[in-house]
């Protein structure tokens, strides 16, 4: 079934207004790989079109301002870096534009449809070298290692504008440090983009927005000084404002924050906060045709649904809501209309468009499997823990699961913290439950949706609070009779496997467990994952403050008090959280005799790619579960 589903994002609005250009993302089970293309579908709904199909696939598709082509980004043809091609709307096979050896990251058309300005990582000059062995990691960074990138040597990310007629290339920026999220000025004279240059960057969160001429040799100019994060800038319509989201925190390190909408002046001034009132995390902002606007996404409380804010007055209107998840839209300025990807619990996600306060459905992609299968029920509930904090959970239940029976329980726990489980279709949630199981999703303190006190709520004191929630969350399922208290099992990936050893090693009722991507001995990821800013912002060095780092680790000091079978699982080239966390807690288990297995999936980072991995993952779920539960 998994191989079946299809990913669909990314919707770009046509200047016309006629049709609505998208990804899908399908597998390829003869390549054990997810392969992207690009689709359009009709403003009306009623034809969609495959427009790209190579082995390599496709991304990122833009419209040309003056509707004449549609780009994207794709390693086709063989090329080692992923180019830029421009594909002609009244027809034609698509033309590679560029020759870069760098990796295209990002990147937007002028107004006038003349230029595109990219984001591009340097090159790579550590394999020029004739022979095939490669050359040492060689790092005298802060920061040296981050997931899914390996080691971090002196590779930086720079702004260029490429001349589309003449395909000739100018740098905008250079310096050891990186440029990203580039937006043009209305007039296509300058450009707007994000930048970290404080004096010690590598051990901040900091980025603040910055304006540059278009032209070579330009200096750039600061607009923003708030100290912690400062990103995704968009021009007004007018070229007055420059709007962007700028983090409720100003820490070193940023993560127990939220986003925030604010504005400035592009000719430089104060800044305003738009949505300092809300307490709620937004994202993908775009202006109104009229600048009078700006359109968001907002996380709350399981959900996730489109508003506009009032540049002037701040209120905040909602634009389209619901028991629903709205992960990304489109609001074409040329045309005036919103497209939307959305996820209900029963629907993978479609492209929609939003008239007037309501959503029409475009794309079919996902009717087939829809058609193809019964799905779990699923509904919100509020639990509270045992200091009374008010929880926001989501239930699967089988299909026609009979109300009077118990159920055994699952508690599949999201990753992050920060992050919220929402009402989308989650197919391994929909897969536990088709298999007999109740399934619960617990927002535990740490997430987000709930403002910022709740998402902070865990500041350097890791595996209380969240077990408290989730445990809350057990108890209110076992007495109003949904869950048979006998028959309890709990998993999770990344942030989700570290609280399932934490609830294992204060509550031995959980009959099996499932630890994905998790540590224990969190003393021992110190200098050997991606967080040394959060660690030595929010806990101390471990030498400085060693019993708080004690402290944290207490499913490792106290594993003798653990009496649940657990499935160990991790990814072998995983720089998040590495895989010696679930190999620690693995031989620990084994040392004390409780039944134990170790899954390390090769090749992988912190999030599984290949298909046959994700599959072979909920299987092993499923057996695990079914043998301790069952």
């Amino acid at each position: 079934d998994l191989y079946k589903l299809t990913y669909i994002d990314a919707p770009q609005i046509s200047p016309s207004g006629k049709w609505v250009a998208y990804t899908a993302a399908m597998n390829d089970t003869a390549k054990d790989k997810r392969i992207t293309h690009i689709w359009m579908v009709s403003w009306d709904g009623k034809e969609t079109l495959q427009l790209t199909n190579s082995d390599e696939g496709e991304s990122n598709p833009r419209w040309s301002p003056d509707g004449k082509y549609l780009s994207f980004i794709s390693s086709r043809q063989g090329e080692k870096n992923a180019q830029l091609w421009l594909m002609d709307t009244r027809g034609g096979e698509a033309k590679k534009i560029t020759a870069i050896k760098g990796d295209v990251e990002d990147y937007v058309w002028s107004p006038d449809a003349a230029k595109i300005a990219l984001t591009i990582k340097d090159e790579d000059f550590s394999d020029t070298a004739k022979s095939k062995t490669r050359k040492p990691f060689v790092t005298e960074r802060y920061l040296f290692k981050k997931d899914m990138e390996g080691y971090l040597e002196k590779r930086y990310s720079h702004l260029y504008v490429l001349n589309v007629a003449a395909k000739k290339m100018d740098t905008l920026t250079s310096g050891p440090y990186d440029d990203s999220a580039p937006s043009w000025s209305p007039d296509g004279k300058q450009l707007a983009f994000v930048n970290n240059r404080s004096a010690e960057r590598e051990k901040n969160e900091n980025s603040d927005i910055f304006i540059i001429d278009a032209v070579p040799n330009a200096t750039s100019i600061q607009l923003t000084t708030w100290r912690g994060t400062d990103d995704s800038p968009q021009w007004s319509p007018d070229g007055k404002w420059i709007a962007y989201t700028s983090s409720s925190s100003n820490e070193n390190f940023t993560m127990y924050g939220q986003e925030r909408l604010a504005v400035v002046p592009a000719a430089g001034g104060q800044e305003k906060i738009i949505t300092a009132a809300l307490d709620r995390p937004v994202g993908n902002i775009q202006w109104s045709k009229d600048g009078n606007h700006i359109y968001m996404l907002v996380s709350d409380d399981r959900k996730r649904y489109v508003a506009a804010a009032d540049v002037n007055s701040s209120k905040i209107e909602t634009i389209a809501t619901g028991e629903k998840c709205f992960s990304a839209f489109h609001h074409s300025l040329y045309a005036g209309a919103t497209a939307a990807v959305m996820s209900e619990p029963q629907l993978p996600s479609e492209i929609y468009a939003i008239e007037n306060n309501t959503v029409r459905r475009l794309t079919h992609m996902q009717d087939s499997f829809v058609q193809a299968h019964v799905f779990a029920s699923v509904q919100g509930f509020t639990s509270i823990s045992k200091d009374g904090t008010s929880v926001s959970n989501i239930l699967y239940l089988p299909p026609n699961a009979a109300a009077d029976k118990k159920l055994p329980l699952i508690m599949f726990i999201h990753g992050g913290p920060v992050g919220q489980d929402e009402y989308e279709f989650d197919s391994y949630a929909q897969t536990m439950a088709a298999a007999g199981y109740a399934v619960a999703s617990v927002n535990y303190r740490g997430s987000s949706g709930r403002g910022a006190a709740y998402t902070r709520a865990i500041y350097a004191d890791w595996g209380n609070k969240e077990v408290m929630d989730i445990l809350g969350a057990v108890d209110y399922l076992v007495k109003n009779g949904t869950a048979d208290g006998d028959k309890i099992g709990i998993g999770g990936w990344s942030y989700g496997g570290i609280l399932t050893n934490y609830c294992i090693a204060t509550d031995t009722r959980f009959k099996a467990a499932a630890s994905g991507a998790g540590s224990s001995l969190q003393l021992s990821m110190y200098g050997t994952d991606q967080y040394i800013t959060q660690y030595e912002n929010e806990l101390g060095t471990p030498w400085k403050n060693p019993k708080k780092w004690m402290a944290l680790s207490y499913p490792f000091f106290k594993v003798d008090k653990i009496k649940t079978p657990v499935l160990f699982m991790a990814s072998q080239n995983d720089f998040n959280v590495p895989v010696a966390g679930a190999e620690q807690m693995y031989q620990a288990l084994r040392s004390t005799g409780v039944p134990a297995a170790l899954v390390i999936y090769p090749g992988q980072n912190h999030g599984l790619t290949k298909p046959s991995y994700e599959v072979d993952r909920l299987e092993r779920y499923l057996q695990w579960f079914g043998k301790y539960l069952k």
